[in-house]
């Protein structure tokens, strides 16, 4: 047993002077683990995924166990095809067409970023480009925006515990206020938080928090999102809340 525990303890320790780190897969070292876990203690039967991107957030539920319907919202055309293409074999996973979420009905510019995950409708500024330039924008499109009380879909209209996360890069507050009727009816929300600014005229994680404990939800937990490599800062987590 000690020869086996000093190569055990010698290959972790080769592994991680390389970067990489071996951890047993359970709701202790797995954020995607402990979500699903909530989602079937909480009986939510919908997740509303808004800002899907290719669908990452999706996949990674199903891989974690999450067997209830997900209905998707992405407004990039690249990202949207993308996400259709992962969605297409699950019968219990739609897409929505084609739109960004927000607190109007209308049309707006979407800013391209080179990593397509870190695209917003708002302007990036020099913080988010120090920590990833790779996320620099190359381009915009136009696209539809809608408040997500005034979208219809039989997945939303049929259930009775939905569950909404929002990873819409800076905009999430705007979500949030064009989905009033929603929220009361959602039993917890996921939103992505930043812990300093990263896009013009955004909303940060306290003024995030209060609106939503305003609105009768109480923070559940924390997800360690997008850092600085330089310095290791947090930038971003996402913040899990519930009706208690």
């Amino acid at each position: 047993m000690n020869v086996r525990r000093k190569l055990v303890g010698w290959a972790q320790g080769f592994l991680l002077r390389h970067g990489i780190r071996l951890e047993r897969n359970n709701p202790n070292t797995s954020s995607e683990l402990r979500l699903a876990k909530m989602l079937v203690a909480e009986q939510v039967d919908l997740v509303v995924d808004v800002g899907a991107n290719s669908g990452q957030y999706a996949r990674s539920l199903r891989s974690a166990g999450y067997s209830q319907r997900i209905l998707s919202f992405e407004p990039l055309s690249t990202a949207h095809a993308a996400l259709e293409a992962s969605a297409r074999l699950d019968e219990k996973w739609a897409v929505a067409e084609r739109m960004a979420m927000g607190d109007h009905d209308g049309v707006v510019a979407i800013n391209i970023a080179g990593n397509s995950a870190s695209s917003s409708i708002l302007g990036m500024l020099d913080s988010h480009r120090r920590a990833a330039p790779y996320s620099a924008y190359v381009g915009t499109e136009q696209v539809p925006v809608r408040r997500l009380d005034s979208v219809r879909h039989p997945f939303l209209d049929e259930s009775t515990r939905p569950f909404l996360k929002i990873d819409t890069q800076g905009y999430e507050s705007r979500v949030l206020t064009g989905a009033t009727d929603l929220l009361n009816r959602v039993k917890g929300v996921q939103v992505e938080l930043s812990l300093r600014p990263l896009y013009e005229g955004q909303v940060l994680w306290r003024g995030v928090i209060d609106s939503l404990e305003a609105s009768g939800f109480e923070l559940w937990g924390l997800v360690p999102g997008f850092l600085d490599p330089e310095t290791g800062r947090m930038l971003q987590c996402d913040g899990i809340f519930l009706r208690p």
